[in-house]
């Protein structure tokens, strides 16, 4: 088999997958509420090792009071370290998640960037944090894939 045969063959098997997932997962969706690419990362950022459920309940009042990466990049380490404490590993995701919000600001000019290679640039930003953003927020084709993936597909 050619390398052009392979690659159609995986394009072909992926595009089957994902039309089997669709059928059987019609209205598979986010859990993390959010209403903006940035609140959709930051909470992302915050749900490592941590319930989608326990985010939806500190964001919130995270949101209320910085609404924006501006705000939460300037942010009081200490209160923003209040806020997120219940998620776990609050003094590293506070840390994380002022970063972020700071490098937005000075080198994205406030916006979340459409790049994964930009996303996995930033504090606490992963790959699969990245491709949450971006397939999620900003509809451009990513999939997120964790350990429990390879664990239940059984690779």
């Amino acid at each position: 088999m050619s390398p052009r045969e392979t690659v159609a063959l995986r394009k072909a098997r992926a595009a089957d997958c994902l039309e089997r997932l669709e059928q059987r997962y019609p209205d598979a969706r986010c859990e993390l509420n959010f209403e903006s690419p940035f609140q959709l990362l930051i909470a992302t950022i915050l749900a490592a090792q941590c319930t989608d459920k326990m985010v939806n309940t500190v964001t919130p009042a995270l949101f209320a009071r910085y609404p924006d990466p501006q705000a939460l990049g300037q942010a009081d380490p200490t209160d923003v370290e209040k806020l997120v404490r219940s998620t776990g590993a609050f003094r590293n995701k506070a840390r994380n998640i002022r970063g972020c919000s700071q490098q937005l600001v000075d080198h994205h000019s406030g916006s979340v960037p459409a790049d994964r290679d930009a996303l996995t640039a930033l504090p606490g930003v992963g790959r699969k944090t990245a491709n949450v953003v971006l397939g999620t927020a900003l509809d451009i084709p990513a999939v997120a894939v964790d350990t429990h993936v390879m664990r239940l597909s059984g690779l």
